[in-house]
């Protein structure tokens, strides 16, 4: 995702039973949603805090106790108070740096941002607590905190070294996107254009190591190739940290059927993201037109901004974007509950990796989270199922991860290196 939030409301930021404003979710529900809550932790999948810390807050963790502690220019979706009227009871937090960063400087910067969690959990000892393992989710769930891992998002992020991702681990890394934006040196992602054909044999050595380690597999940001290559070499059920259905929206960020249907017999989980532009085709379509424009309006007016700008403007308000209920978001999670079954999704927002506008009604917040419940509930689901999507599922999954890497304590641990960069080409 861009990086950019845009401005809360007060009224938006600080109300659990109304998000929105314009949904409340009625009294009876609520009881339901919490009894329901109490008994299993919504761990989410991906939340992009530690980012913008990084690159708007000078790397300070102050600030977050409650929605009134807005930063400007651009407050957050998350703080403590919201975490907790949302219900939430597990948070992967996203470790995230540039893909263009690679080598030891990725190292470096993958550290700071590491760096960052344990300082926010360290802030707030009363609201969060590190988890190492799904039982550690369960224990502090229970006691009314948010258990607290991390992401690296993305396989730049190691430099080729299988060195860095052991000490990730070590550190409280419980899952790696293969990854980000761009392809890598050993895997594909799904908006860059291919170099392996999906994993490298290098990239299969990382997937095995990582079986070996108990890190998951996540494969939200690669291309369909990387996934099912991926998936045919783990041990271990694989993630979607904060994917959707392609066959709802065609954006190549999301998950195909072909994949979703390899879910059941490898156990993995694809976590819902609420960015309308991974949930909504007409918004992908107008995201596409106004680029178009946006590269028109700049040839036509070359060294005229004034210019440029007024007829951006003018387009933006002829062409307001799409807008998107929180009904599409049940949407993709019905669907691929349809092709893989209720064992196989869960909930990763995006929160605060995502522009705050762009976003169903209510979900731009982690308050919001009762909502999609409240929404299943209205469509019929059951409580054993609600449960699953809301950390059942994920649990599962780490279990089986560290089942798979307690069977692989006689593996040694992988040297495996990137072979070397082939020399450029002369000139003439």
């Amino acid at each position: 995702m861009s990086r950019t939030t845009r401005a809360l409301t007060a009224a938006a930021a600080l109300l659990i039973a109304t998000p929105a404003l314009s949904q409340t979710i009625d009294p009876a529900v609520q009881k339901r949603i919490d009894r329901i809550l109490k008994q299993t932790p919504l761990i989410d999948g991906h939340n992009d805090v530690p980012e913008q810390v990084r690159e708007n807050w000078k790397f300070s963790v102050e600030g977050l106790a409650s929605g009134s502690d807005k930063r400007q220019p651009n407050p957050m979706m998350t703080d403590m108070e919201r975490l907790h009227q949302g219900r939430v009871g597990g948070q992967f937090w996203s470790v995230y740096i540039d893909a263009s960063v690679h080598g030891d400087e990725a190292i470096r910067q993958t550290l700071e941002q590491i760096d960052i969690v344990t300082r926010l959990v360290e802030a707030y000892p009363n609201d969060l607590e590190l988890a190492s393992t799904a039982d550690d989710f369960v224990r502090i769930h229970r006691k009314g905190k948010i258990a607290s891992v991390m992401g690296v998002e993305g396989g730049h992020q190691i430099g080729g070294s299988m060195a860095a991702l052991r000490q990730y681990y070590r550190l409280g890394v419980r899952y790696m996107t293969l990854t980000h934006f761009a392809t890598n040196e050993w895997a594909d992602s799904a908006t860059d254009d291919p170099k392996s054909g999906g994993l490298s044999p290098f990239g299969v050595e990382v997937v095995k190591e990582m079986n070996r380690i108990g890190m998951l597999v996540d494969l939200a940001h690669v291309s369909p190739d990387t996934m099912k290559d991926a998936i045919a070499t783990s041990k271990a059920p694989v993630i979607f940290s904060h994917s959707n259905a392609r066959a709802l929206e065609d954006h190549p960020r999301n998950v195909p059927d072909e994949v979703l249907a390899l879910l059941p017999a490898n156990g993995g989980v694809v976590m819902v993201n609420f960015y309308t532009g991974y949930l909504s085709e007409p918004f992908r379509q107008w995201n596409a037109n106004r680029a178009a424009e946006e590269a028109r309006f700049k040839s036509l007016f070359t060294g005229q901004p004034d210019k440029r700008n007024a007829a951006m403007d003018a387009w933006d308000k002829a062409n307001p974007p799409p807008k998107a209920e929180i009904g599409i978001i049940a949407d993709h999670i019905e669907h691929i509950v349809k092709i893989a079954g209720h064992d196989h999704v869960g909930l990763g927002g995006d929160l605060d990796g995502i522009p705050y506008d762009q976003s169903p009604p209510g979900m731009n917040s982690v308050a919001g989270y009762p909502l999609i419940f409240a929404e299943f509930i209205r469509r019929g689901w059951n409580d054993k199922d609600l449960a699953k999507l809301a950390g059942g599922n994920i649990l599962r999954v780490l279990r089986q991860a560290e089942a798979v890497s307690a069977s692989m304590k006689d593996v040694p641990p992988s040297l495996a290196t990137l072979p070397p960069a082939a020399p450029a080409a002369k000139s003439d």
